[in-house]
């Protein structure tokens, strides 16, 4: 396995005006020489933790529960408050960037890159997924738009809205001053779908008491509207937080989650399979 730690500074100069380094951890399998040579598609990780910190049993376990299904992984440990929005979406859109063009290094198939979030990092992503291609991110980064493509997107019980069904904590921890009405809709995923949006995968549980089911429903409806691709699994039960849904990521003693949910991730992993050509079932690809 390539298990590597990466600072994004020391690659993107835009970057250096944070109060710390960011590091992109890297958990990805190497080419066995006896098999053909192959391209995996990859996905860049983005715990949660509110944008007050971050939750790392959202971030390795995640990590090594895809590898095993064939993707190759990336953990973002993007800055939370008291540093602001934009920092967050420069830092994933870098991660994206350096993913992209270290494809070779890590067999990956650079057409298919999907970012993975999970409550904050759910809105992390989200926002990236729908503001990705505005000139300003290729401009500090010093690339193209097209190397800043995510090809998918997962939010996993994600804060996607900044309306009515937000989480309050999360938007102020982005925002700070610059909380407002309007900055709420400029990154509330469902208001800013448009034909540059990804397909994405989306799971959220209608007991989640944090976070309300209507982020995740209301996403499905925007990418409906606008003809994008996607695939939704609600849960009748579960609290936020559920990460693989196992005892390796549980975080207190209450009634565990009923196991079907756990199947999200394979349902996730065929998923982003599916969108790279390849069919886990007959080795085709």
């Amino acid at each position: 396995m390539i298990a590597e730690q990466i600072f994004l500074q020391d690659i993107f100069p835009a970057l250096s005006s944070l109060p710390s380094p960011t590091p992109l951890t890297t958990y990805c399998r190497d080419t066995l020489t006896e098999l053909r040579p192959r391209r995996f598609p990859a996905v860049i990780i983005c715990p949660g933790g509110g944008y007050g910190g971050i939750a790392g049993r959202e971030g390795e376990p995640i990590a090594l529960a895809f590898l095993a299904q064939g993707i190759q992984c990336f953990v973002l440990r993007y800055h939370t408050a008291p540093v602001r929005y934009p920092a967050q979406l420069t830092e994933l859109a870098a991660a994206v960037a350096f993913v992209r063009t270290n494809a070779e290094r890590y067999s990956i198939d650079p057409e298919h890159i999907s970012v993975m979030g999970f409550s904050a990092g759910g809105h992390l992503v989200g926002s990236y997924a729908t503001h990705w291609h505005e000139p300003q991110y290729a401009e500090m980064l010093g690339c193209d738009r097209e190397t800043l493509r995510p090809n998918g997107v997962v939010p996993c019980y994600g804060v996607l809205s900044g309306g009515e069904h937000t989480h309050d904590g999360t938007m102020k921890n982005l925002l700070g001053e610059q909380d407002s009405p309007e900055m709420r809709r400029y990154l509330s995923f469902e208001e800013n779908v448009t034909a540059d949006t990804p397909p994405a995968f989306i799971w959220h549980t209608v007991a989640d008491q944090a976070v309300p089911v209507e982020n995740a429903l209301l996403a499905a409806s925007a990418l409906n509207a606008h003809k994008i691709p996607f695939e939704l699994h609600i849960y009748p039960e579960g609290r936020h937080g559920l990460a693989l849904v196992n005892w390796l990521t549980a975080f207190d003693q209450g009634d565990p989650p009923p196991r079907t949910i756990a199947s999200w991730v394979n349902d996730c992993a065929d998923w982003m399979l599916r969108l790279a050509g390849i069919d886990r079932d007959t080795y085709r690809s």
